[in-house]
């Protein structure tokens, strides 16, 4: 089911067409995808809302071959994503929006947010540090260590989409 409707563009004012389109995809509850688009400014943006919940849950794959990095993702707004090795995670946040990936795509988010820090570094141990990320991340994309993805969701709206993937249910307390 689509629809739309007008709105009003949070960056400059102008009229916007807001696209509501409702999903079912079987074993997920139904998704709802939001984009907003405007043609005065430019501004653009879409999101996936998950309309269901259900019980809390931890997915765990292990990267051990390339072929490993096609692993779907799929992230509500409430899932973390952790890459224990590399002391890295993606955590729910105000603006937080959902996803659907792989495990490269996961990579590339990280690689983005590397990159950002390295274009305005605070200090001189950042910019050492986000380099040395920059490197695991990229020996990671090439799979030249094996690597664990944890995936958490306390709606247990997030997947990881595999065979090799292990789910879990978490207690409340857990999340």
């Amino acid at each position: 089911m689509r629809e739309s409707y007008q709105g009003t563009c949070p960056a400059c004012g102008g009229e916007i067409q807001i696209v509501h389109h409702r999903l079912e995809i079987p074993h997920f509850s139904d998704l709802l995808l939001v984009s907003i688009a405007c043609d005065a400014c430019g501004y653009r943006h879409t999101d996936t809302i998950i309309l269901g919940e259900g019980d809390p849950v931890r997915w765990t794959v292990r990267v051990e071959e390339p072929g490993d990095l096609s692993i779907r993702v799929v992230r509500s707004t409430t899932g973390t994503i952790k890459v224990p090795e590399l002391g890295l995670a993606v955590e729910p946040g105000t603006a937080c929006e959902g996803f659907v990936t792989n495990i490269e795509g996961v990579l590339s988010r990280f690689e983005r947010a590397v990159e950002s820090i390295l274009a305005n570094p605070e200090s001189d141990d950042l910019r050492a540090a986000a380099l040395r990320m920059q490197e695991k991340l990229a020996d990671a994309r090439e799979v030249a260590f094996p690597f664990t993805v944890v995936l958490e969701d306390p709606s247990g709206n997030s997947a990881l989409i595999s065979e090799k993937a292990e789910k879990m249910l978490l207690e409340q307390s857990e999340t």
